[in-house]
């Protein structure tokens, strides 16, 4: 009788087991034996998260197809506004058109809530704030101005207040929340959804403060591989990374556990899930649950996307902290850059400045005019000694339109006289004590821009020969040596920079760094091979230079890259004691360590013209964008070289 019972209960057990693994098998998705052998076949580990939540809900969108935003149905969620919604197991993404002067009426949000805007403006009536949020996009800089780009998001826990208010022209924003909000899910029509979502529980520190606002543009650049990087925000279940990749850039087969759901939105990728190649376009949409076996490869103008992973990728979050850990050891800890001056509003006005340069407790700069055509004028150009609480003067005024500025002998100044084809020494009163170089090979120098000194009393000096005769003098753009005895040589052959710009020596004057300005545009007469890239040189006894190699690579805007150029407008330079070099270009102040390596970069609202370190300590890092002069505080001691 114990035999049988015993024989009873074990068949019993065995059929329950049955049923269970017949049970699993039947709800296992389709792609899971494929994916299994090519985890096997390529070495992958799998890890898996523990303690997640089932919401019982399927995703609408479909493991190993790009679904274009456009052909997602519509929704009419409120008056005046329309959406388009998908998710994934977890995390649910709305992307709103709202019209003109519409509101969103207040609500206590059932989920937590990433709101970020992608066109426009909306005010965000959150608890006891009205929150001004903006979206903008870069502008293409001209002679008199320039903008950069802008995406204004905030993050709401569950339970807080929001009522959005649009004003007279339309906006788009886009909501990430977490859990699924089950309401919009409603408006859909989905029908048989549980009344709650079990949320899941995270011990991970957020990158944010909730119901605050920020620009996704000032969160820090980490590079995740070779070639991307992004811009990561976490919080809450969420993690939200914004991706720019350079052209053919490629990530081979991997997984993580974190599902993942892409956004393109600027130029072309080819992901490979599973087998099949999805060719991703710019508001398509690719969805790769936890775990799932993808590769992807970069299109020939890169692409920018946005990233939605749930839960948060701690190895994400690793790179993210080593590296803001690098930048905080330059610039401190919530350190953004001041306006100092505003030039439109200041008098003397300001229209373009260039060559910043500290000496004797001022901050020297050219205030250099342009048209919107970029058509010089001597005659409005300016030169300004600044004190160091903003006030300042002008020293000299319409005699000439100076460009980069060194300090020299006796306190006084080099000066690339850009237009009037010359280097000059000048005094801080304006005077010109005399003509330090003005030929090559018996013919006028075209346009000096940027400018340094040695230790021997040689002076460096780049022409790009940005000056406004059709016909220029010289054979090519270069860069050239004026000797202590005051022998000009020609260090580069013509044109082996497309634009050679910013100059730069090491601290212990062995190595010679130049930036190329434009390269591979269908608008500039040059190519080079010198394309995105600050170049480093051995300088030689006498002052030529050898081993010419790529020191840094600049990272390009997204319009630069959508018509294949390579022109990161590095203008002026600047570099510490430790040997970090600051490079001002279109997407910032790109800052590299002593080896070349990307440490991060400094966003302002228009592009850095150039820059320069001064203060007492020489720890201020002086940025000028046309009429604009900011400062930002650093840990690093400027270099200058003060003959």
């Amino acid at each position: 009788m114990n035999r049988i019972s015993y024989n009873l209960k074990a068949v019993s057990i065995l059929l329950i087991l049955i049923s269970i693994y017949s049970c699993n098998t039947t709800s296992r998705p389709e792609w899971e034996e494929r994916n299994n052998e090519l985890i096997k076949e390529y070495g992958l580990n799998v890890r898996e998260l523990p303690n997640q939540p089932s919401t019982g809900i399927n995703p609408n969108l479909d493991v190993g197809t790009a679904k274009n935003l456009q052909l997602l149905d519509s929704v009419k969620l409120y008056d005046g506004v329309i959406a388009k919604i998908f998710w994934g197991k977890e995390n649910l993404v709305s992307i709103l058109e709202l019209g003109p002067n519409i509101t969103i009426p207040n609500e206590k949000l059932t989920t937590d809530r990433f709101l970020i805007v992608m066109e426009g403006t909306i005010n965000l009536k959150n608890e006891d704030n009205n929150l001004k949020m903006i979206s903008k996009n870069r502008e293409e800089p001209d002679g008199t101005h320039s903008g950069t780009p802008k995406m204004d998001f905030i993050f709401q826990k569950k339970g807080s207040d929001s009522e959005i208010v649009v004003g007279d022209e339309a906006a788009k924003v886009m909501e990430v929340y977490n859990p699924i909000r089950l309401d919009y899910l409603e408006k859909i029509g989905i029908t048989d959804l549980p009344s709650e979502i079990q949320e899941r529980s995270t011990s991970i520190q957020a990158t944010i403060v909730p119901n605050t606002v920020y620009d996704f543009y000032d969160i820090q650049l980490t590079q995740i591989k070779k070639g991307v990087f992004t811009r990561l925000v976490s919080a809450g279940n969420m993690q939200l990374s914004l991706v720019t990749a350079d052209p053919n850039a490629e990530s081979q087969a991997h997984i993580h556990p974190e599902e993942q759901i892409t956004l393109l939105l600027r130029g072309s990728l080819t992901e490979t899930v599973l087998d099949k190649k999805l060719n991703l376009e710019p508001k398509d949409i690719a969805f790769v649950p936890g775990n799932m076996v993808h590769a992807n490869i970069t299109g020939d103008t890169g692409f920018d996307a946005l990233e939605i992973f749930n839960p948060i990728r701690e190895d994400y979050m690793k790179k993210q902290q080593a590296s803001l850990k690098k930048y905080h050891q330059i610039i401190p800890k919530d350190a953004k850059p001041k306006l100092l001056i505003d030039g439109a509003k200041t008098k003397p006005n300001l229209t373009f400045s260039e060559g910043p340069k500290w000496m004797n407790g001022k901050l020297y700069f050219s205030n250099m005019y342009f048209d919107q055509n970029w058509n010089a004028d001597p005659k409005k150009s300016t030169i300004v000694a600044m004190e160091e609480d903003g006030t300042y003067t002008n020293i000299i005024e319409g005699k000439m339109q100076a460009n980069g500025l060194y300090p020299y002998k006796n306190g006084n100044l080099l000066v690339c006289d850009m237009i009037g084809h010359r280097v000059v020494e000048m005094t801080t009163s304006g005077e010109v004590v005399r003509v330090i170089a003005d030929s090559y090979n018996g013919k006028p120098i075209d346009g000096p821009n940027d400018i340094i000194t040695d230790s021997k009393g040689g002076i460096y000096f780049t022409d790009p020969q940005f000056t406004m005769e059709t016909e220029k003098f010289q054979p090519g753009r270069a860069v050239y040596y004026i000797s202590p005895d005051k022998k000009v040589i020609r260090l580069v052959e013509p044109n082996e920079f497309a634009m050679p710009n910013g100059i730069l020596l090491s601290p212990d004057g062995k190595t010679l760094y130049i930036n190329n300005c434009y390269d591979d545009e269908s608008w500039y007469p040059i190519n080079s091979s010198k394309e995105n890239f600050v170049w480093a040189y051995d300088v030689n006894d006498d002052g030529t230079i050898s081993n010419g190699r790529k020191f840094a690579e600049l990272r390009l805007t997204g319009n630069v890259l959508d018509r294949k150029g390579k022109s990161s407008s590095a203008d002026g330079m600047a570099i510490d004691t430790m040997g970090n070099i600051y490079v001002a270009t279109y997407l910032g102040v790109q800052i590299f360590d002593s080896q070349g390596d990307f440490t991060g970069i400094i966003n302002l609202p228009s592009f850095p013209v150039s820059l320069g370190f001064g203060g007492e300590d020489m720890k201020t890092l002086y940025i000028v964008s046309y009429d604009k002069i900011y400062e930002i505080p650093t840990h690093m001691k400027g270099y200058v070289n003060y003959l």
